[in-house]
């Protein structure tokens, strides 16, 4: 079973959630406001996709940092550190497959259809 990551409100969420319904592809959801993210889930999740594809710089909360934090964020373990502090800053949604590897970050019919159907 599929575990999506993410927080119930967040519209791109609410995509990934409704195709994954109207495809029939069972999931967990995993609000990481609610239930937080380890440092080794987090680390994981870069062991698959690049920092830049899983901590969201377009997001209000990122934009919402000041210069000082922003520039803090210098390496893997500080971004980690952000990313574990404020969940909003990581893209969303997240998927992991049932071995519980990193398999989709946002959400994209084309690429979930190639990796879910």
């Amino acid at each position: 079973m599929l575990t999506l990551y993410g927080i119930p409100n967040c519209d791109t969420v609410k995509k990934a959630r409704t195709w994954l319904d109207n495809h029939g592809q069972p999931y967990i959801f995993h609000d990481y406001k609610k239930q937080g993210i380890s440092a080794d889930k987090l680390n994981s999740w870069l062991d698959e996709f690049p920092l830049e594809k899983v901590m969201n710089k377009a997001s209000a909360t990122w934009k919402a940092l000041s210069d000082e934090e922003k520039s803090a964020i210098v390496d893997r373990p500080s971004a980690i550190a952000l990313m574990t502090e404020k969940t909003s800053v990581i893209k969303r949604p997240l998927i992991e497959d049932a071995s519980g590897k990193a398999v989709a970050v946002g959400f994209s019919d084309k690429d979930y259809s190639e990796k879910f159907l």
